[in-house]
């Protein structure tokens, strides 16, 4: 984006005419990130006395252009009271001010609203370098009606073949969501530059359409050489489907052809490994910050987060000390998100409870939601659900959500009575965000548990009533270079009925070798006992792994496979004893966690 607004801003007038001492403030003014409010006012009283001459010259406006844009960043009103005493403002001051707008934190809003006061103007016109700050504001506001009509104005005025107003209305509608917009515009430019492709496929990367920003980067590849910007979007893009071959071919690319400017070095190697890790890769993930020139506290924090989704505690806790000792790094906030939710998925309450202590005593960071929701779940996995209560209760911020599932869950599976997992269930389902049926289903069996049928079937005539759906199991896994999605019962694939064949001989194999379906977590709904094992028998990530094992040229390498939801106890049985029958290593990320299957056993060491 910075390239895309350098090359928009207007020319700057000669200053040839200007004396040495407005050359000196103009000095000021051009090179200056930021001048503060006083001395701006300092500047433009100076101007008033020394250079009368130039109130109405070319050189004044510039001027009076440079002082609104920093002062636009810091005094609405005194922005305003300058920008109305400049005699017969012209495009270039409103694009100035619209520029200012657009860039400041409190006020992008009014970049339209001077924005729609120029085209009032009947002597003046937009012109190609107004749109695209106007269409900036209005992407960050998620203003889709504002930019829609400024879009309309694009076309109207004739700007819609200029390459970096096609570039900001691709991303301004990526922005609002509807990438079949940004597409529609990019497939009309009758000329396209690095940028156009960058806008694009950042843009796809932006509302999550990965296979199509690779597709699209695929197709830039023969009339443009990627930069930053590029490999950034593409990393990302395979992050978010984890194809890791495109990611390591990517990444070679990189090192081999790309001259990556200094200032994108660390943000690319940030991506790198969050990309490596995603894709279930900690040791490329590792490799890449240790050959890191320099490193950042988000380039260790991607490395913590990750070994703490591998559940590797242990090196959680070395990096951590490696950051603060080598790089003379203070952890943030994301820091300990990462090292609460490595004791969190190993069960370490001493470790969680002494870090949650460090955290604000010795390095000032005060616990958020996320940190208090790490805690508590972890204490409550722990057995130790009274202490979990008493956190929530005197938390300083409003329990969410995730919190009132994790005491739910546990109270479930603990034991903890009926009253307690009803309370639970009322918290959960107060908040009204989200999908209550996951309440539903825990709740309802507490009380077959107790054999309070009544209860149970309430449960069930509420869930259809609401009609709470739950979100579908997804898990895509990738063979040959190519990823391939399925869900739960899928079979759309074209090889479906070779997979299902496939799948019931596995299934044979590993009850040979003593598997019996968990039921524990099968569908409410499914009333009969086969039925429930045969419905557990059809998720999503069973039928991936079978297609890989079809496809399955060597047993070296794992087999990948990543899905939208938390894995069930049923499948996490079955895909260990797949990893001991089949010997094969299957790495799956689920929503919570990687698991790492090897003969017959799981990295989590079943605590998930």
């Amino acid at each position: 984006m910075a390239l895309l607004l350098a090359t928009t801003l207007p020319a700057e007038p000669s200053t040839v005419h200007l004396h040495r001492h407005d050359q000196r403030v103009l000095h000021i003014l051009t090179q200056s990130v930021t001048v503060p409010l006083p001395h701006l006012k300092q500047i433009h009283a100076k101007i008033l006395r020394t250079a009368p001459q130039l109130h109405h010259t070319p050189q004044s406006v510039y001027l009076y252009s440079r002082l609104l844009y920093f002062s636009a960043l810091q005094d609405l009103i005194y922005t305003l009271q300058l920008f109305h005493n400049i005699p017969n403002p012209n495009t270039f001051i409103y694009n100035t001010l619209i520029r200012a707008y657009a860039h400041s934190k409190l006020h992008k809003n009014r970049a339209f609203c001077v924005f729609q006061e120029l085209l009032q103007q009947e002597a003046l016109l937009p012109d190609k370098h107004t749109f695209p700050f106007v269409l900036k504001a209005c992407a960050h506001s998620f203003n889709l009606i504002e930019g829609k009509q400024t879009h309309a104005q694009v076309v109207k005025r004739g700007c819609a073949s200029d390459v970096y107003v096609s570039n900001s209305l691709i991303h301004f509608y990526a922005s609002c969501g509807l990438p079949e917009n940004a597409t529609k515009v990019f497939d009309k430019m009758p000329e396209r530059s690095l940028v156009s492709w960058n806008a694009i496929i950042d843009a796809l990367v932006l509302v999550g359409e990965f296979y199509k920003a690779l597709r699209m980067f695929v197709e830039m590849m023969p009339s443009f050489e990627p930069d930053g910007y590029t490999v950034q979007s593409v990393i990302n893009a395979c992050t978010g489907l984890g194809a890791l071959s495109m990611g390591m071919w990517l990444h070679a690319y990189l090192l081999k052809k790309c001259e990556i400017d200094p200032k994108f070095d660390i943000l690319v190697n940030n991506s790198l490994i969050e990309m490596y890790y995603k894709c279930g890769s900690m040791r490329m993930a590792l490799q890449v910050l240790q050959s890191m020139r320099r490193r950042d506290v988000n380039s260790w924090n991607a490395a913590i987060l990750g070994l703490a989704v591998h559940g590797e505690a242990e090196r959680v806790f070395e990096h951590f000390d490696r950051m603060i000792s080598e790089d003379k790094l203070r952890p943030n906030s994301i820091t300990f998100v990462g090292v609460l939710s490595a004791c969190n998925h190993r069960g370490l309450v001493n470790e969680g409870r002494r870090y949650f202590d460090l955290m604000s005593s010795e390095y000032k960071v005060e616990p958020v939601l996320q940190h208090y929701g790490c805690l508590v779940d972890l204490l409550a996995r722990s057995g130790r659900i009274a202490e979990a209560v008493d956190i929530v209760s005197s938390m300083p911020v409003k329990p969410d959500d995730v919190i009132w599932r994790s005491l739910l869950d546990a109270s479930c599976k603990q034991g903890e009575g009926i009253d307690m997992s009803q309370e639970m269930a009322k918290r959960l389902m107060e908040g009204k965000r989200g999908s209550s049926s996951g309440a539903y289903v825990l709740l309802s069996r507490v009380f077959a548990s107790a054999n309070r049928w009544d209860e149970v079937g309430l449960i069930r005539k509420l869930m259809m009533d609401e009609n709470d759906g739950k979100e579908p199991g997804c898990s895509s896994v990738e063979v040959d270079g190519v990823v391939h999605e399925f869900f739960a019962g899928d079979t759309t694939h074209p090889r479906s009925r070779e997979i299902y064949q496939f799948l019931r001989w596995m299934e044979e194999r590993v009850k040979m070798a003593g598997y019996v379906h968990d039921l524990s977590q099968a569908p409410l709904v499914d009333e009969a006992r086969d039925r429930k094992g045969d419905s557990l028998g059809l998720h999503s990530e069973r039928l991936a792994i079978a297609f890989a094992l079809l496809n399955l040229k060597s047993r070296a390498a794992p087999i990948r496979v990543f899905k939208n939801l938390r894995v069930c106890n049923d499948c996490h049985n079955f895909i260990k004893l797949i990893s001991k029958v089949m010997n094969v290593e299957i790495v799956m990320r689920d929503r919570l966690r990687f698991h790492c299957f090897r003969n017959g056993s799981c990295s989590c060491l079943d605590f998930w």
